[in-house]
């Protein structure tokens, strides 16, 4: 880790403070994985490989699915390549990057795989269909994976009723305040915009509908089954596949303990273009599923909607004396078209913002705390916005184009390396 922080040459374009950042964020990994007793290459004590009915170890990879985004993919190798599972290959799918990815892969001495295809689902599928493995991790390129994270999820395969396995994921310790806060939005005890981030019930092992593609292990030979990720598919790939793998008859669960750190966008508009693609992808991925949709991913592209009537309204009240002194706190005195057009959409705010307040503070997030609560509302108001504006989007194309909106496209959200 020291070595790479060493060697890493800062591009003409990165300013001063983009250095600041990374010095900083990298003794912050460092530190991490001194608590975490991995020294200059030190390794955590060994656990025994889990091995199937005929004595045979199970062979184990992770795949991860990237796209012009080495520095972060440096950190996730860095810590895969020191886990405490003793045997599993690593394999990348990159689609065609344009920085430095395939010279990371050489470094950790993982499988790289030059993958032409658009999109996520496509690109797993690609690594997929050359992989001879009994079990298969995903997470993402932008991950903190924990030291012990593959054997975590691993030892639950020696029950043979165990389809797939997965965990929660939250926002890194190291990741900023405003990063912080959506990671509360997201994980809210009510209106989290269709997200599943941040599920966290109780017990060692809980059956459940759906693990996100971030954090989650699967059995090939059900891959192989459903015939892999729905090809094309955009967004929401891993719910789809989650889908297929029930379908097919196979039990899916979740281990609350095994955390994923995951990156989480920055606002105001990375956070916002996450999740308009979130709503976007979600629209068509129930378009062409139905099985996979649910009311509130719907219902949720009428909030820009509402907000704008809402506006609209206020403004009204306000300018026809609606918004009177002696109209405040009190429900006597005539309530006439004003004064009902410009308390009620006000009304339903405050209770909106208190129902935001209230989610949050009971919400799953361990980076819960005054001010990111405080700012909760204002996060939330931002990703059902934007969600909202997504669904509206993936309703006009569905209408032009009968149900094919987007497929094979590549949705990217992210400011990557290159």
């Amino acid at each position: 880790m020291f070595a790479t922080w060493e060697a890493y040459e800062p591009s003409n374009q990165e300013t001063a403070k983009t250095r600041g950042f990374r010095v900083n964020f990298f003794v912050r990994i460092g530190m991490r994985w001194f608590h975490e007793g991995v020294i200059c290459g030190q390794y955590m004590a060994d656990v025994a490989p889990l091995l199937k009915e005929d004595g045979e170890p199970f062979k184990v990879a992770v795949l991860i699915p990237t796209i012009n985004n080495a520095d972060e993919l440096d950190i996730v190798l860095g810590r895969l390549t020191n886990q405490t599972y003793p045997d599993f290959e690593i394999v990348i799918s990159d689609s065609k990057s344009k920085d430095h990815t395939k010279e990371v892969c050489e470094k950790y001495g993982v499988t790289w795989i030059d993958d032409p295809s658009r999109n996520r689902a496509n690109a797993c599928n690609y690594a997929l269909e050359q992989m001879d493995h009994d079990l298969v991790l995903f997470t993402d390129d932008d991950t903190i994976p924990p030291l012990d994270w593959v054997e975590k999820l691993v030892r639950w395969f020696d029950d043979p009723n165990v389809g797939a396995v997965g965990g929660p994921n939250f926002a890194p310790d190291e990741d900023p305040f405003g990063a912080k806060c959506a990671d509360v939005a997201f994980c809210t005890k009510f209106m989290t915009a269709g997200t599943r981030y941040g599920a966290q019930p109780k017990g060692k092992l809980v059956p459940i509908t759906h693990n996100p593609g971030v954090n989650c292990a699967h059995r090939m030979a059900n891959l192989r089954e459903v015939g892999f990720f729905e090809d094309g598919c955009i967004g929401a790939e891993d719910v789809v596949l989650d889908a297929k793998i029930q379908r097919a008859g196979h039990k899916l669960f979740i281990d609350p303990e095994n955390v994923m750190p995951h990156r989480r966008r920055r606002p105001f508009r990375p956070y916002m273009k996450q999740m308009r693609n979130y709503g976007y992808t979600r629209m068509v991925a129930n378009k062409r599923w139905p099985e996979i949709a649910e009311w509130s991913h719907t219902a949720i592209g009428f909030f820009p909607w509402i907000v704008i009537a809402a506006a609209i309204s206020t403004i009204f009240g306000a300018a026809t004396g609606g918004a009177a002194a002696d109209t405040w706190f009190t429900l006597s005195g005539e309530w006439d078209i004003s004064r009902i057009a410009f308390h009620l959409p006000t009304g339903l705010a405050g209770i909106y913002i208190g129902i935001s307040w209230l989610g949050a503070a009971i919400g799953t997030s361990p980076h819960r705390n005054i001010g990111t609560v405080f700012l909760a509302p204002l996060f939330v108001f931002l990703a059902h916005w934007a969600y909202g504006a997504g669904v509206n989007k993936a309703w006009k194309e569905i209408r032009k184009t009968g149900g094919s909106a987007g497929v094979g496209e590549q949705i990217d959200d992210r400011i990557r390396t290159a």
